[in-house]
């Protein structure tokens, strides 16, 4: 049985910084894509960032410059540094990534809410 978890949300100040984790574990032979998305009240769920297993990453238009994933595949661990955040960041974050188990599918975790608020 596989899982995501994240942990590192919170509430923050708007221009503050936040770093999110999602570690896979349980029966693992790979992980390869690994992506965070974000869903705010009453929208739709969006892809924030995305890196494969080699390291070469892409980021939604909204995040650039101000987030950055990267992960370390010896832990099977994605992060998500969110820096100078804005109000609009304001949303649960899930975890994503394609795992090898028994076959590969793809994989949530449970969501981590971000509030940005002063």
């Amino acid at each position: 049985q596989v899982q995501l978890v994240e942990s590192g949300g919170g509430l923050v100040q708007p221009g503050g910084s936040l770093r999110l984790s999602c570690a896979a574990s349980g029966r693992i032979f790979s992980v390869n894509a690994m992506r965070w998305y974000r869903q705010a009240p009453g929208k739709q769920r969006e892809l924030v960032a995305g890196i494969r297993r080699a390291g070469s990453t892409n980021y939604a238009e909204s995040v650039k410059g101000r987030f950055t994933i990267s992960r370390d595949n010896p832990k099977n661990t994605v992060y998500l540094q969110m820096n100078s955040l804005k109000p609009e960041d304001t949303a649960v974050y899930y975890c994503n990534a394609d795992i090898y188990s028994d076959y590969v599918r793809a994989y949530w975790g449970q969501g981590t809410q971000v509030t940005v608020s002063s």
